[in-house]
């Protein structure tokens, strides 16, 4: 999991891209496509199997095909799956990690990407940060101080959703491998292993069966690097500024957004969410620019 330098502050950051890495062999196969059948068929038969067994079919199966990932526990099980697949085909196509960097990630976490890159170097890692900034001050500069108190969607949108779109743009993403289970509860009830979000990107969810236990289990018994804020209380860790401990009894994602009605942030929610938010932004600054323009006319959005 070694990284190239980043040559500007909007590129990526890619692992050592050999001619046999799925980033570089793929990229021209055609986007993939299923029918409600097929895929209707294709869960009822995945559930049947575990997580590995799910990731060697998924290997085979999705051209253009990665892991994003924040580095929680069912991530870096999936991680650490993907690296011992590797092994066992060193010469196949590796499927690759995504990262995305929203500038305010625990430092925790940040220690973790390290340990993660030391401990996987088979596995390539792709760093996206939001759009033309590489560091937290560039990034309030040009958005403001606690954007996700202020403007939330746009919040989602410029730290988030935008890089991953971007990610998906330059990679030339078909499908994606995800760490989201059902046992973490709120939208993720009802997950299936394989879901199509509006966009028509494939979403893969290896361990959706799996409970909180089975994940932690694995993690012990592989010896596989974990955020150290899981011992400390935490369960599931995003942005310092809207993850905190869970309590006993309460749901594994209760500590995100705590207070809020929202449970995701923002990858995982309707691509046509974000499109209809970005053309009320723009409706809105039109709108201001006119009565800037023409004096105090009211305005109509």
């Amino acid at each position: 999991m070694g990284l190239h330098h980043q040559s500007s502050p909007s590129s990526l950051e890619s692992g050592y891209a050999s001619g046999a890495s799925s980033s570089s062999s793929t990229g021209t196969l055609p986007q993939v496509v299923l029918t409600k059948e097929h895929l209707k068929f294709l869960n009822s038969t995945l559930n049947n199997l575990s997580p590995m067994d799910i990731l060697r079919w998924c290997k085979i199966a999705f051209p253009n095909l990665y892991q994003t990932t924040a580095f929680g526990l069912s991530g870096l099980v999936t991680l650490d799956m993907l690296s011992k697949l590797q092994a066992e085909t060193p010469s196949a196509p590796s499927i690759d990690a995504i990262f995305l960097d929203t500038l305010y990630h625990f430092q925790e976490t940040m220690d973790l990407v390290e340990k993660a890159k030391a401990r996987y170097p088979n596995v390539n890692l792709y760093i996206y940060k939001p759009e033309g900034v590489s560091t937290t001050a560039e990034f309030e500069a040009r958005h403001g101080k606690e954007l996700w108190k202020t403007n939330a969607d746009l919040y989602d949108w410029v730290a988030k959703v935008e890089p991953a779109q971007r990610a998906y743009s330059d990679l030339s993403v078909a499908a994606v491998l995800t760490g989201r289970r059902r046992s973490q509860g709120a939208k993720r009830e009802s997950l299936e292993i394989i879901e199509v979000d509006d966009a028509g990107l494939v979403k893969i969810n290896p361990l959706a069966g799996w409970s909180f236990q089975q994940v932690q289990d694995y993690i012990n018994e592989n010896n596989v690097p974990y955020n150290e804020l899981l011992n400390k209380g935490y369960k599931s860790v995003g942005d310092w500024h809207s993850t905190e401990p869970v309590k006993e009894g309460e749901d594994e994602r209760a500590g995100r957004w705590k207070g809020q009605a929202k449970t995701e942030c923002g990858i995982h929610n309707k691509r046509s969410k974000y499109a209809q938010f970005l053309l009320e932004q723009e409706r809105l600054a039109a709108a201001l620019e006119n009565v800037n323009l023409n004096g105090n006319e009211g305005i109509s959005v």
